[in-house]
């Protein structure tokens, strides 16, 4: 039985190739497996804070616990899960494993002090660390890495199109020709500047107890620094130590990362927009693949799905970070657990993210241009010179350009021969007109191949 087809949600299902590389961070067993790291390596922190009874730690119980840390298996993760069932608890239950191996040992002098495993900490010191290096690693191995090839693939296809000249539209109406190159650039920019964006985001962290006031562990050893020691700790896991918390790290950080993210999707999904439309008018084609079916009653049809399918991913990705961005900067007072069960979700979002990702690549990988279509929609759009000509009209001080433009343009046919002659009628140097006799619907594009060629 394959049970991926009995998977209740698409991500661990029909799109479950595309997600998988997201399984280590955001699945269960990630979690797990970030909160044994973060345990172990403050135990071992704290084994380095000159607490007398932690002296007896030597760089080969060092060793024996990060072994731990790199080798935790499915069957551990399954190990916790078992005594998560006694403690309902699912922090503690990773603190109990964590003692039990320590235990499974036989090391007297780890025994020993087994008790500082999770020493004057709440669970959502371990959690806030574990959700702060999920996400960090996720993004720099997966996230960041493909909204670049993205932004590379865009800038690609930004220079196969330098010079090809396009009709452009505003309010869906016939407007200035632009270069298929240049609008590829300002996707591309735009893009380039949202990662840019999330890509300073601080992931903050804390561990500072209960309410975020070091109470139980100035309890214990009064005279020792403790909020060196977690900023310390923190900035070892590459982390920005937040030094102001209740008992949890406020999530400011996450809401930041998460409406980047949001941002960057919407781009996209304007992207996609536009390219279906493009699609749509002929401008691309799509290169067809042999047992590919577009309609189920007409054999004719190549379908814009990969874009389709980006457009709906990229919708349902930025419904998670809405809602991940307006909730987890809230908790009630000092600590209420409504964000434990958003937070899982993380994942969720970046998973569509993905999908949406690699839709986009795939759909921007069978483009082809149809430089006819494009020549014929130039050609049948001679009224775009308007503009040019009663910006030189405006020049040369001659009255009402715009309005002697607007007549002759205005729902009515133009080609060439009859822009040409308005031209001859106007009282301005022969060289001016000679000028604007040279322009065509498909040479008037101002800057656009320099932009194209420039980003």
């Amino acid at each position: 039985m394959n049970f991926t087809l009995k998977a209740l949600s698409p991500l661990d299902g029909r799109y479950k190739r595309h997600t998988k590389a997201l399984s280590p961070y955001f699945s269960e067993y990630g979690l797990i497996s970030y909160r044994i790291k973060i345990e172990i390596e403050y135990f071992l922190a704290i084994c380095d804070s000159g607490i007398p009874n932690l002296k007896k730690v030597n760089k080969s119980h060092k060793t024996r616990l990060r072994e731990l840390i790199n080798n935790i298996s499915e069957e551990d993760a399954l190990r916790v899960k078992s005594i998560e069932k006694i403690t309902n608890h699912d922090v503690k239950a990773v603190e109990y494993f964590i003692k039990n191996c320590i235990n499974d040992s036989q090391d007297s002098d780890l025994i020993s002090i087994i008790e500082f495993v999770h020493f004057a900490c709440t669970s959502e010191d371990i959690n806030n660390l574990a959700h702060a290096m999920m996400l960090k690693e996720a993004m720099m191995t997966i996230i960041l890495p493909s909204l670049d090839r993205l932004d590379q693939a865009l800038e690609r296809l930004a220079e196969q199109t330098i010079d090809q000249p396009m009709l452009a539209r505003t309010h869906g109406q016939t407007a200035s020709p632009t270069t298929v190159g240049k609008e590829m650039a300002n996707v591309a920019y735009r893009l380039q500047r949202q990662i840019n964006s999330i890509g300073t985001v601080s992931i903050l962290g804390k561990i500072n107890g209960a309410v975020g006031n070091y109470n139980a562990h100035l309890s214990a050893y009064p005279d020792l620094d403790w909020a060196s020691l977690a900023e310390s700790f923190i900035s070892s896991l590459g982390l920005t130590f937040n030094p102001y918390t209740t008992q949890i790290e406020p999530h400011d950080y996450m809401a930041e990362l998460f409406d980047g993210m949001a941002r960057a999707n919407t781009l996209l999904i304007d992207y996609a927009r536009d390219i279906w439309g493009y699609i749509s008018l002929g401008y691309f084609k799509q290169k067809t693949i042999a047992g590919e079916v577009g309609s189920s009653t007409m054999p004719h049809k190549v379908n814009p799905i990969d874009f389709e399918n980006a457009e709906g991913n990229l919708g349902i990705a930025n419904a998670i970070f809405g809602h991940l961005a307006a909730k987890l900067p809230i908790s009630r007072w000092q600590r209420d657990l409504t964000d434990s069960t958003v937070l899982r979700n993380m994942g969720v979002g970046l998973g569509y993210s993905v999908i949406a990702f690699s839709s986009l690549e795939k759909g921007m990988g069978k483009l082809e241009l149809n430089q006819l279509r494009l020549s014929e929609d130039l050609e049948d759009s001679w009224e775009v010179l308007a503009e040019p000509i009663q910006t030189v009209m405006r020049r040369y001080g001659i009255e009402e350009p715009y309005e002697k433009l607007k007549a002759l343009t205005r729902g009515n046919a133009m080609d060439q021969v009859t822009i040409q002659a308005f031209i001859d009628t106007l009282k301005i140097p022969e060289d001016a007109k000679s000028e604007l006799k040279k322009l065509t619907p498909d040479t008037y594009l101002g800057s656009a191949a320099k932009q194209a060629k420039d980003i």
